[in-house]
């Protein structure tokens, strides 16, 4: 069967969609119709009560080296910046970060600029020996952009932020890891079964608490406590009255019976 998408990888298994870019010749160098491909097969991943987790990842030796600026530069000083990023960036960023079940990054080589922000927007991240990040926007003079201003100071905070923002320097995986943008590092040829193990994981889990739990992380970072509590207190009625909350609980003293 031929694929509907000229510039994605789209594999489901188990309940679990691996979407590739796929552009390995220029390390999955981000253009406009691999991202309306994006945007169009995440939505499609929301929309599928069939799909509970969804793995991105890069085709190749790259996970995804930001703007294609080759392709960019050939259109001279037609591009509207500000209108290209609405249309193209910011609906796969947005789409990635609301995604109401587990987004993990798989990555395997450079993520650089956008193509960082894309794995930033990821709830789990997991990389290899061989994983590097660059916020190289500033190294052609841009500032970061699709959410990396916004992730960064929230995962690894300001100073942290900060210093990859303004030099724009190439990190390995292993530190990435230790300032927290990696949930796990792993050796190169162990990073698909690695991956795969946290989807099979996530899988197993309940699906609408797991789409509750990452609303109430989400909202927290915008609250005050006695916000957040209320928060807790609404998606916690919304969780009790799930049949998966039922049938937990109806194990439960079951065991304690015998």
């Amino acid at each position: 069967m031929t694929s509907p998408y000229q510039h994605l990888i789209v594999d489901i298994r188990d309940h679990i969609m691996e979407i590739r870019l796929n552009r390995p010749h220029l390390l999955n160098a981000l253009n406009d119709s691999m991202l309306k491909e994006l945007a169009l097969v995440l939505e499609e991943a929301r929309s599928d009560d069939n799909i509970h987790v969804v793995i991105l990842s890069g085709s190749g030796r790259g996970f995804c080296s930001g703007q294609d600026l080759k392709e960019l530069a050939a259109r001279g000083g037609e591009v509207n910046i500000q209108e290209h990023l609405t249309r193209y960036y910011d609906p796969v960023i947005m789409a990635l970060y609301h995604m109401p079940k587990p987004t993990i990054a798989k990555i395997q080589g450079i993520a650089a600029g956008a193509g960082m922000s894309l794995a930033l927007a990821c709830d789990i991240r997991v990389g290899s020996e061989n994983a590097q990040f660059a916020q190289s926007f500033v190294k052609i003079g841009l500032v970061p952009d699709s959410g990396s201003t916004y992730f960064l100071p929230r995962l690894i905070g300001m100073a942290k932020a900060m210093e990859l923002a303004l030099l724009g320097d190439i990190i390995t995986g292993e530190q990435a890891y230790s300032m927290g943008l990696l949930n796990q590092l792993v050796p190169n040829m162990q990073l698909d079964t690695v991956t795969w193990a946290w989807a099979e994981r996530l899988r197993q889990l309940p699906s609408v608490t797991l789409s509750l739990i990452k609303e109430g992380i989400h909202k927290s970072l915008d609250h005050s406590l006695s916000e957040q509590l209320q928060v807790e207190q609404q998606l916690q009625v919304l969780a009790a009255a799930t049949k998966a909350h039922h049938m937990a609980v109806q194990s439960f003293v079951e065991k304690k019976r015998f």
